[in-house]
């Protein structure tokens, strides 16, 4: 090339006319841009810049070649100064005979140099070549393409800008750009998908907004079109703009209505924390045409997460009408239904839907088969056992909240769970009895509370279960006896409940026999307390339905128990002593006067030795009074000799009684003067 320019020279000298020496002038130039490419090609950058500025020094009326503005500007680029280079760029704006392919390959040049900085430059060149040269809309997917590069929010600002003007999105007008416009769409919503993996939602859903410039309108672009305005619909949504959220799913779905639409509906009606709205948008997400069920699974998730439980339990609740038509499920039955009482235990008031959906369980393990819903082996076991405890657990709290209507009703279906588990039955077992007899319990308590009588249903009901747990005593009882460990195997407070339980039911019943019987075998246990034969006899001396055999039987039996003891409670020694007196006064009636007589000698027998005060002074008045009462009359109908016995006795408990020493003397007047007589 160098010799090319000397001949040049000596050429331009030795020409003779003016076309000759215009035609080597011209020779001479192109020799010096094939110099300036070399240098350029060999990173010599201060080489190029020599020869651009020579061939501009001698640029005749013509003006210079295009080619200098490229080679000038990558020869600044590769020198590192970018603002030389930019004038280049921006020079090229002015040069309307650069062709289109020449200034692309600068722009692209100069922003893989220059980078997100540049960017500004390449739309602000990109803009003004409209203007002045033909732009191709293949050119403009390029120049789009090369700055949105690997992406970030000022690059895709810029991207945003420049598609968005009306210039450009004119060049993508008419049929045969159609292949341009969907290169364009796709760069601008791949852009848009990566700002929104990156949680950047503001410039994805401006990316997705002038990806819709380029779909055109009409009935073959709807689905593209409705696919645009629900992923907008997604970014306002991440942005918390609830109300465009909802003006973009509303087009959507005005072009394409499916569940998808419905389901992002749900989501805000959710964000807006309208629980109503989004229950609605359940039941119609399940009339769409392409309805699945992952989507109720999905809602009931977005729900929970929102803290909208009564949302989530309604999602939950349309998931459980499709198990029954065998429809293939995306998950099991039985964990839609622990986290539907999950869910409704996270807050008070909620114990009437959790028994419902708890009943729900225990009927689809009846019509289907337990390991079907509950599944096999130790997976299965944990599942019964899960239904079991919890039901266990509302049981035992609403009986303490006194909500014993709903407390029969845990209980018993914990009795129904824990029979269902499998493994460590002695264990399951004695489950299975308390929760039977606690729900007997809560029957009765509830008849108090509500102050009307158990109907007969009810009656039958309670004897049933009573009978259930009656056999799993007995079975436990037979096994622990073996062992000698019978208190262990059977708690003594649930021996008691059941005994007690039974006895009450038995006397609706009327039948007195089975009452008797059932407190015998209760007392000849090794269960059997002082106190439980105490609460069975004042029950059983009291209320509508009195059993004195019964009463008789558990209070003498206390009363010795009592006396038994290391250290009397002569508290309670007082009460069953007074009981018995009563008992034996009403049922047995005056005429049995050695019974009675030998119950005041009992307990004069039982004072005497004690400690002052030891014996309640009240109930030893009661004691000594109503004894000397007794002989009155005996005295008045002349049967003395019984008269003085009952005063006697009354008088011998007086003596132990403190505080009585003026109704003494005036016994022992009246005693005094009876023997006189005789």
């Amino acid at each position: 090339m160098n010799e090319a320019l000397e001949s040049c020279e000596k050429g331009f000298g030795a020409a003779r006319t003016q076309e000759e020496k215009v035609e080597i002038r011209a020779l001479r130039r192109k020799v010096l841009r094939f110099i300036a490419a070399i240098h350029l090609q060999k990173e010599e950058y201060e080489s190029v810049i020599k020869c651009v500025k020579v061939l501009r020094d001698c640029a005749d009326d013509g003006g210079e070649h295009p080619s200098l503005s490229v080679l000038a500007m990558k020869a600044w680029l590769g020198l590192g100064r970018h603002g030389e280079a930019e004038r280049e760029l921006r020079g090229m704006v002015v040069d309307g005979g650069i062709p289109e392919g020449v200034w692309v390959s600068a722009v692209e040049a100069y922003f893989a140099a220059a980078g997100t900085a540049g960017a500004e430059t390449v739309k602000g060149v990109f803009l003004g070549l409209l203007g002045r040269c033909h732009v191709s809309a293949g050119a403009a997917v390029r120049v789009a393409h090369r700055v949105v590069g690997e992406g970030g929010r000022v690059r895709a600002k810029v991207v945003a800008e420049l598609v968005s003007d009306e210039r450009v999105v004119a060049l993508f007008a008419g049929q045969e750009a159609a292949k341009d416009r969907v290169a364009m769409h796709a760069v601008l919503w791949n852009c848009g998908a990566d700002n929104f993996q990156s949680k950047d939602y503001e410039t994805s859903a401006e990316l997705f907004e002038k990806s819709m410039l380029y779909i055109p309108y009409g009935t073959e672009n709807r689905i593209l079109r409705a696919k645009g305005y629900r992923v907008l619909c997604l970014c306002h949504l991440g942005l918390l703009q609830l109300d465009r959220a909802q003006e973009y799913i509303n087009e959507a779905e005005k072009l394409e209505p499916n569940v998808v639409c419905a389901f992002l509906k749900f989501k805000i009606y959710l964000q807006k924390n309208d629980h109503q709205g989004a229950i609605n948008q359940i039941e119609a997400m399940t009339t769409c045409l392409d309805f699945q069920p992952d989507f109720l699974s999905l809602s009931a998730h977005e729900a929970v997460a929102c803290h909208a439980l009564p949302v989530a339990v309604a999602s939950l609740s349309s998931m459980l009408n499709f198990y029954a038509s065998g429809k293939s499920m995306p998950t099991a039955e039985v964990t839609v239904v622990r986290t539907l009482v999950t869910v409704l235990s996270q807050e008070p008031g909620n114990e009437q839907q959790v028994i419902k959906f708890l009943k729900h369980a225990h009927t689809r393990a009846s019509e289907i088969g337990p390991d079907s819903l509950f599944g096999k082996e130790e997976v299965g076991r944990r599942e019964r056992n899960w239904f079991a405890v919890t039901s266990w657990n509302f049981g035992t709290k609403t009986g303490q909240d006194k909500n014993y209507e709903l407390s029969a009703e845990f209980l018993r279906l914990a009795s129904d769970f824990y029979a269902l588990v499998e493994g460590s039955d002695n264990e399951n077992n004695v489950m299975v009895c308390k929760s039977l007899v606690l729900s007997v319990s809560s029957m009765i308590a509830l008849e108090f509370e509500r102050k009307t009588s158990m109907s007969e249903t009810e009656v039958k009901q309670a004897l049933y279960l009573l009978d259930r747990a009656g056999q799993i005593l007995k079975s436990i009882s037979a096994k622990s006896s073996v062992n000698s460990d019978q208190i262990n195997a059977i708690e003594p407070e649930l021996f008691f409940i059941y005994t007690f339980c039974a006895y009450d039911i038995q006397g609706r019943l009327n039948d007195l026999g089975s009452q008797l019987l059932n407190v015998r075998n209760f007392a000849s246990s090794k269960a059997c307390k002082p106190h439980h034969l105490l609460q069975i006899g004042l029950s059983a001396s009291q209320g509508p339905r009195l059993n004195h055999e019964v009463a008789s039987f558990a209070l003498n039996e206390c009363l010795s128990s009592f006396l038994s003891s290391p250290a009397p409670d002569y508290q309670n020694v007082a009460l069953v002593m007074r009981k018995l007196i009563s008992i034996a006064s009403i049922h047995k009636g005056d005429t049995d006067d050695d019974l009675v007589y030998s119950m005041y000698k009992q307990a004069y027998r039982i004072m005497v030795g004690l400690k002052e005060d030891e014996y309640p002074i009240e109930e030893g008045k009661w004691l000594a009074m109503t004894a000397w009462n007794r002989a009155a009359v005996p005295v008045r109908l002349g049967q003395i000799e019984v008269g003085k016995k009952w005063m006697t006795v009354g008088l011998d408990i007086a003596k132990h009684v403190p505080g009585t020493e003026a109704y003494r003397a005036c016994m022992e007047e009246v005693l005094g003067n009876l023997k006189k007589e005789l």
